[in-house]
């Protein structure tokens, strides 16, 4: 009797030994709703880099990125899904692409963003996995850092040229000085006593009359 090619036995000697291109096929996981209506698709290959949601397991409803992808077992590695051991160690749980849906695509492949048929100005910089470099900030002076001062050579100098410079206060103070001599001079020579002492000095001069 002939064995049928859908026999179980020969499924899975199919699939144990399938070369790498058949594996990548067969490790095909679900597009989200979001991600069917953009890419017009229903599943593609999964690969490392991608965020996937659980379906069912303990783990139902996380949403984890793909740390590792094991085609030689047909299972997928995700970021902080471990089981602990007997040993109280954490091992990462490996888990069948049966139990995922792809919710966010790594677009880092030109590769991949050709076989969806995307444009480059259709993917963000996030997809493409490029992390924008952070401005940096101009360094602060450390607190009780002593301010500038300008050096003792330039300050004594600039403080000489001011000193030498007259203002124009100074021009009407000597102006006002002037001034005040001049009205003293014509109020001595004007009272009688002043007079007086001039007739005295002239006779003194001149002897006696």
């Amino acid at each position: 009797m002939r064995a049928s090619p859908h026999a179980p036995r020969r499924q899975r000697r199919a699939l144990y030994n399938a070369p790498t291109s058949e594996r990548r096929r067969r490790m095909t996981v679900p597009l989200s709703r979001e991600l069917r209506r953009r890419f017009r698709r229903r599943n593609v290959p999964v690969r490392k880099g991608d965020t996937v949601r659980v379906l069912s397991g303990s783990f139902a409803g996380r949403e984890e990125r793909v740390a590792r992808i094991s085609r030689r077992d047909y299972s997928v590695t995700l970021d902080n899904v471990t089981l602990k051991t007997a040993e109280e160690k954490l091992k990462p749980l490996a888990l069948r692409t049966s139990h995922l849906v792809i919710t966010h695509l790594n677009l880092a492949d030109p590769w991949r963003r050709r076989s969806l048929r995307l444009r480059e100005e259709e993917v963000t910089p996030e997809e493409r996995g490029e992390t924008p470099e952070p401005e940096e900030a101009p360094a602060a002076a450390p607190q009780g850092a002593p301010s500038p001062t300008p050096s003792p050579t330039e300050a004594p100098k600039a403080d000489a040229d001011e000193a030498d410079t007259p203002t124009d206060d100074d021009k009407d103070d000597d102006k006002d000085d002037d001034e005040d001599d001049d009205e003293g001079e014509d109020e001595v020579a004007a009272s009688p006593t002043g007079a007086g002492t001039k007739a005295r000095g002239g006779r003194s001069r001149g002897g006696a009359p």
